[in-house]
């Protein structure tokens, strides 16, 4: 199954815009996110375990525990401090 990834704020600087990936269905955004930090490189260093990151599912806030279905859209951002 194919969805859409897109990175935001800093980790859009680092990451790019985002991409399309094809995906098994059921992954979860966890899962998908271990496999992102294993392409080594920016992706290690900027989605790695430790670094406070935020995820929307289809736009919606979601946890690492969300799972992913063809044609969802998954975005990865920090968090946000207004003032």
């Amino acid at each position: 199954m194919r969805i859409t990834l897109r990175y935001f704020a800093s980790l859009r600087e680092a990451l790019g815009p985002g991409e399309s990936l094809e995906v098994e269905e059921g992954l979860s955004v966890g899962a998908l996110r271990e496999r992102l930090i294993a392409r080594g490189g920016a992706h290690a260093e900027r989605l790695a375990r430790g670094r406070a990151l935020r995820c929307a599912l289809n736009k919606q806030m979601c946890g690492e525990d969300a799972q992913l279905a063809a044609g969802d859209e998954l975005a990865f951002f920090p968090p946000v401090t207004g003032g």
